[in-house]
């Protein structure tokens, strides 16, 4: 949908930011309607929401751009790296490396996204340091996110996942707004009023609202996306979740057969294929090496810490069941 946009109105950065509006908008009806919570930060919450918003924001501009410069199976070839640039911030924010063997698991499952989605043989400067770039602002994101989800970061009232993302989202619309002006200044009127320029359809609907219709689903869309993608990180490892995201790009492919009943060639499915079994891959080895941790981690404590634990969880379990029976 985003790269249709583009090829009407090529003004990624403006389309990108006003998607970014539709989102924030979305999230306040919520809050107004009070189907949600509203939020109330800590200065803790606004320092971190500020430094993810702006990694959002950025993001989402770069993707775009990248997007409207190539070809949308190059972006997808180049943004199969995000599980590496994960790896690296997380490890390094964090101070906590995972198993070397756990870090080769992702070279399938980024190979074989790669193999599938490698058709269009053209290659773009811009699309591809774009794509980079954003690849490093999404791997930020997570990674910050992922700080302020922490229970020992209380960054304020009602922020759980969803509703961090949504003051993510307006805050990196308001950070986006003068960026979009500075870059494409009087571009998108431009641009919108040559794509307006129809007379109605057979149906009664003019090229304005169609486009209108368009724009609104593209940001819903891209919200909605975002916000499954921050409940996902709530539970599981950044690194985790950029392997999901990178498997994301096969299930396109597969939608793209669906609605647009275009053919899968033989290198699809072999790297489909590939990319599947190295999510599996990197599943169990993950799961494997933190198991082998942690009885590690029980063998090698002092008998006396391991029978005060569990005279602890003991006496935990008679105060429960004695509550139960009162």
């Amino acid at each position: 949908m985003n790269k249709k946009l583009l090829n009407i109105i090529p003004a990624p950065v403006t389309v990108g930011t006003i998607q970014l509006g539709i989102g924030g908008l979305y999230a306040i009806l919520l809050w107004l309607t009070r189907l949600r919570a509203s939020p109330k930060l800590t200065s803790k919450g606004k320092e971190i929401v500020w430094k993810v918003g702006a990694y959002h924001g950025s993001g989402q501009l770069f993707s775009m751009v990248s997007l409207g410069a190539g070809p949308v199976s190059f972006t997808h070839i180049v943004k199969a790296l995000e599980p590496f640039f994960s790896a690296m911030i997380s490890g390094l924010v964090f101070g906590k490396w995972m198993k070397p063997q756990v870090y080769a698991t992702l070279i399938p499952v980024v190979g074989g996204v790669g193999y599938a989605c490698l058709k269009e043989r053209s290659f773009s400067w811009l699309a591809f340091w774009m794509a980079m770039l954003s690849n490093l602002s999404f791997a930020l994101r997570a990674v910050v996110s992922k700080t302020g989800m922490n229970h020992e970061n209380y960054i304020g009232e009602n922020m759980n996942a969803v509703n961090l993302f949504a003051v993510v989202t307006l805050t990196a619309f308001v950070l986006c707004i003068p960026v979009a002006w500075i870059v494409e200044n009087g571009l998108f009127m431009d641009l919108w009023a040559k794509a307006t320029a129809t007379t109605a359809t057979a149906t009664g609907t003019t090229a304005a609202n169609e486009l209108i219709k368009a724009i609104i689903l593209s940001g819903l869309f891209h919200y909605l996306n975002n916000e499954v993608m921050y409940l996902a990180l709530s539970n599981v490892h950044p690194v985790t979740l950029a392997v999901g995201n990178t498997m994301k790009r096969v299930f396109i492919m597969v939608a793209s057969v669906l609605v647009f009943r275009n053919p899968v060639s033989l290198q699809a499915g072999i790297g489909s294929a590939i990319g599947i079994s190295g999510v599996l891959l990197y599943s169990l080895t993950k799961q494997y090496y933190e198991n082998l941790e942690r009885s590690q981690l029980v063998e090698a404590a002092p008998p006396a810490a391991v029978k005060a634990t569990r005279k602890k969880e003991t006496s935990f379990g008679k105060k429960v069941r004695n509550r139960g029976r009162a």
